[in-house]
């Protein structure tokens, strides 16, 4: 079972993150319009690194969010930030929806 699109009100704008090129990082194409929920809370959160940073935003996406680290969003107060760690919650036979959860700068 999937999070209901009915508790994703906001819609984001994510670049998914490919990795290093000879100018700097490097994005795909901007997918828009991305069905979420945005709660901007502070919150502290370790990054792929395991290095200790600060969320300033949180993004619950349903199952299958390409979006990995690095990557650039748009949140729908047209803010721009980075994604700092991704979870994908999924529970195998519970009756809890599934989602992907992403901190971000």
């Amino acid at each position: 079972m999937n999070v209901p699109r009915w508790l994703l009100p906001h819609r984001v704008t994510i670049e998914p993150y490919q990795g290093e090129g000879a100018y700097g990082p490097v994005y795909g194409p901007p997918v828009a319009d991305v069905p979420a929920l945005v709660a901007e809370t502070v919150r502290t959160v370790r990054d792929r690194e395991g290095r200790e940073v600060t969320s300033t935003a949180q993004i619950i996406a349903e199952p299958g969010l390409d979006c990995p680290p690095e990557s650039r969003l748009t949140l729908p107060d047209g803010r721009a930030t980075k994604a700092i760690n991704i979870a994908r919650h999924t529970a195998p036979g519970l009756p809890v929806p599934q989602s992907t959860e992403v901190s971000c700068e």
